[in-house]
């Protein structure tokens, strides 16, 4: 396997693990490698630095079956506070739900309703874009984005 540092058009540099030399040659001239920041396919290598063996060092021992520790119980792949603030999110996002309305897609046209009197008073949720928040920021009318779920985005 090589890796080799890639750099796109717009200068996002990655690194990528290709079987060959051919490969990667291959593969860069079918548009198959992109940019993970932007997507762009128009990649070529970086500068990089070569990767010399050297011999006064004694060699790092190649992790075997048989030499890597196996866990008894499940290993937790978040931390406790992580596991904790998840918790709480998902606790408001669930008292949220219980104590207001949901609006949908409706709720920048709701909540000017609400505030300035076109309809009754309560407590509404839904979507609106930032920018649909920032006018309703900039109008006096109080909203408050709720975090992502957590596994919203997993």
């Amino acid at each position: 396997m090589i890796r080799y540092n890639l750099v796109c058009e717009a200068a996002h540099a990655f690194e990528c693990w290709f079987p060959s030399s051919d490969s990667y040659e291959a593969q860069v001239s079918r548009g198959l490698v992109s940019c993970p920041a932007c997507g762009d396919t128009r990649v070529s290598k970086a500068m990089m630095a070569p990767s010399v063996a050297r011999r006064d060092r004694a060699p790092v021992p190649v992790p075997t079956a048989d030499t890597v520790p196996v866990p008894e119980a499940p290993v937790r792949m978040i931390s406790e506070p992580e596991r904790k603030i998840r918790e709480m999110i998902k606790a408001l996002h669930a008292h949220v739900a219980a104590n207001s309305e949901h609006v949908g897609e409706r709720f920048s046209a709701e909540a000017r309703k609400i505030h300035y009197g076109e309809a009754e008073n309560r407590s509404i949720h839904g979507q609106a874009s930032l920018d649909e928040t920032r006018a309703l920021i900039e109008e006096g009318i109080d909203v408050s984005p709720l975090p992502p779920l957590p596994d919203d985005r997993n």
